[in-house]
């Protein structure tokens, strides 16, 4: 994925395969090379890539070891994967234990309303995976509007639909060419990490 994040990067700023090579003090064809996804930039590579490109380093670092399928390519993930753009907090909240089965979480977020109960109950925490392509039906943390949410991610022939649980929530019906960001998967909550150690207890 990250080859293809460049690729687009690249493009949508306007910028040549040489100038960026240039830059980065690699040659166009290992350039090439990275964006068909034939090879991965060293992190020196990746760090000096963005610097040249003009863009933060942290967030298209959490593209590295992700893969894009069909369908990931049928909503145009790369236009939605907020790669200059990190999430923003009103308040500070505290540390939460992450466990080693979800070792690719980046944060926990608190729910806030109930709009994706009963599956995700308010006040309850989910770990979320930075700017992960999502497939059909997976719970993800989106940008729209200004405004984060928690929806499942449901892909249609006409576009993706944002979901709530709660069926008196109206979808948000989106095309691909619309701006909302996907931030992030969530990958588990707080809740089953709880109950896991409640069976392991069980068991001994």
């Amino acid at each position: 994925m990250i080859g293809e994040m460049i690729a687009y990067i690249r493009k949508q700023n306007n910028l040549t395969k040489a100038g960026i090579a240039r830059g980065t003090n690699i040659n166009t064809g290992h350039l090439t090379h990275i964006e068909k996804g034939e090879r991965n930039p060293s992190h020196k590579v990746l760090k000096n890539m963005c610097k040249t490109m003009g863009i933060p380093y942290r967030p298209l670092m959490y593209t590295y070891d992700k893969e894009l399928t069909e369908e990931h390519h049928s909503y145009k993930v790369e236009a939605h994967i907020p790669y200059n753009k990190i999430p923003s907090f009103d308040s500070l909240g505290s540390l939460v234990d992450c466990p080693p089965t979800i070792p690719g979480a980046s944060i926990a977020v608190k729910i806030n309303d109930t709009a994706m109960e009963p599956k995700l109950k308010k006040d309850s925490y989910v770990y979320v995976e930075f700017n992960t392509p999502l497939d059909n039906r997976d719970l993800g943390l989106f940008s729209y509007k200004n405004k984060l949410l928690i929806r499942r991610f449901i892909i249609r022939k006409d576009g993706v639909v944002l979901r709530a649980e709660d069926k008196d929530v109206a979808d948000i019906c989106l095309n691909p060419k619309e701006e909302f960001y996907i931030v992030g998967k969530i990958v588990g909550t707080v809740e089953e990490k709880v109950e896991e150690k409640v069976q392991e207890v069980d068991e001994t």
